[in-house]
């Protein structure tokens, strides 16, 4: 019945050692008030310089998502009163931002993918912390100054799966140009949503709320589909122009409810206005097409996957979700394992071990050790079941693949002799079934090679059992 209409608005702070417009540090984590100085403080007669770091990242991000980088950009005061706001207005870029017209292709299970416009992305100083304590609130100024990119999506989204997928893959491109790293834990990843619902068919645009402040992937999906269902049950029950308005609102994480926080200001009510201390920017060429120089993306490195390794679309679209993982993929490459193995025991085998808060940067199993059990594998060494249990030992203990290999006694017994000597027992004590088989019941093959892998304890080498078998059988 309804059609969901979602927009994105997303602050990537990014990387750069010092502030946007002064030499303070942006390290996470220093006691509070310790990286200010006038400028970030906004003391009398403090004048902002740009930092030229900003500008080159930004024009990475432009190149990245194929937008227009302005070569001239400016900067406008964005005037409102907040205790961690020293100006009494942030710098920002309304009029002429330095990213525009841009776009990012999400993709989805069954291998199609869909446009999502990216209207803008422009500058801005973040504000410092309000951290409140009992009856009291306090301040922390380090973050004012932060250089931000506001990046915002066109109305494009339909829904709270698309939004994610959009989300993460917009931070993948991030951290691939490291620009940003996007770190959603310390803030350096924020969300705005703006959801609205309308008719199907119906082209008109209704009133959108925003969902402010979301850090989590989980979170805004959660956010997202409770803000569509109490927007649509309102619009069912005719009440939808007196609870639907146009607001800012919280999303309230114990009880999975959004909240009304404000209403949603226009630009109008920021006041902005050209700021007086700061020229345009002009972006000289050299700078451009430095900027324009980027590594390799993700949708470009997950078709390079499929064509020179061979290995389907969906597992190349999951190695190349992340930069980490996908450098753990080439990494074991570089080492000599066979990608089409190497796929899966990173991709189900390892992420399928990984408990909350352990990720591929942690990983307790290095690039080398998985390469190192797959190639056992792939020699014979072990089976592939067996390879399971090293794995096992492995996270649970360290250690070294062959190490694991023989403290579990998991070594594949591929001498012809002894399997040889396995397989005349299991044929003596069935020479009824050994007559059968030859005489036309070749279904009784696989019984006569389960017999044998559990005389052996499932130690024989599975091709080395099949292939003397059939030899056996067959003379």
């Amino acid at each position: 019945m309804f059609e969901v209409v979602i927009g994105l608005e997303v602050h990537a702070q990014l990387n750069t050692k010092t502030k946007l417009f002064c030499s303070c540090s942006t390290r996470f984590g220093d006691a509070p008030n310790t990286n200010v100085c006038p400028a970030c403080l906004a003391l009398p007669g403090a004048l902002p310089v740009l930092n030229k770091e900003v500008v080159k990242k930004s024009i990475n991000f432009g190149t990245a998502v194929n937008a227009t980088v302005n070569e001239v950009s400016t900067f406008d005061r964005k005037n409102y009163f907040y205790p961690d706001l020293p100006k009494g207005y942030q710098i920002s870029q309304l009029y002429k931002p330095i990213v525009e017209n841009g776009e990012i292709f999400i993709d989805f299970e069954d291998g199609s993918k869909k446009r999502i416009g990216i209207t803008r992305a422009h500058l801005e100083e973040d504000a410092g912390k309000n951290i409140h304590e009992d009856d009291r609130s306090l301040v922390d100024l380090n973050r004012a100054g932060t250089p931000l990119l506001e990046i915002v999506s066109e109305p494009d989204l339909r829904s709270s799966d698309e939004a994610v997928l959009y989300l993460k893959k917009l931070h993948a491109i991030l951290r691939y140009i490291d620009i940003s790293d996007a770190n959603m834990q310390e803030g350096s990843f924020r969300c705005d949503a703006n959801v609205s619902i309308r008719p199907k068919n119906d082209p008109k645009l209704y009133t959108r709320v925003e969902i402010k402040n979301l850090n989590s992937f989980r979170f805004i999906q959660r956010a997202i589909d409770y803000e569509v269902k109490r927007q649509a049950e309102a619009w069912e029950d005719g009440v939808y122009d007196k609870e639907v308005v146009q607001e800012t609102r919280l999303y309230d994480i114990q009880a999975g409810i959004t909240r009304s926080m404000r209403g949603k200001e226009d630009s109008a009510d920021y006041r902005y206005f050209p700021d007086p201390d700061l020229l345009p920017l002009v972006i000289p060429k050299e700078m451009m097409d430095e900027g324009r120089v980027i590594p390799e993306l993700p949708d470009e490195k997950k078709s390079r996957f499929v064509k020179d390794f061979g290995i389907k679309e969906y597992d190349a679209t999951v190695i190349t979700s992340s930069v980490e993982l996908a450098s753990f993929f080439e990494k074991m490459l570089s080492l000599g394992a066979d990608p089409k193995l190497s796929v899966s025991w990173l991709t189900v085998e390892l992420l399928g071990r990984f408990s909350h808060g352990v990720s591929i940067e942690n990983s307790p199993i290095s690039a080398k050790t998985l390469t190192n059990l797959v190639k056992r594998i792939e020699d014979g060494t072990i089976s592939n079941k067996a390879g399971k249990d090293v794995l096992d030992e492995l996270m649970a203990s360290g250690g070294e693949v062959d190490e694991a290999i023989e403290k579990l006694g998991l070594k594949q017994v591929s001498d012809d002799g002894a399997i040889l000597s396995l397989i005349e027992e299991v044929l003596s004590k069935n020479n009824d079934k050994v007559e059968e088989y030859r005489s036309g019941k070749d279904k009784l093959f696989g019984f006569f090679v389960g017999q044998v892998m559990k005389a052996s304890k499932g130690s024989a080498n599975p091709a080395k059992v099949n292939e003397l078998l059939k030899q056996k059988l067959d003379n």
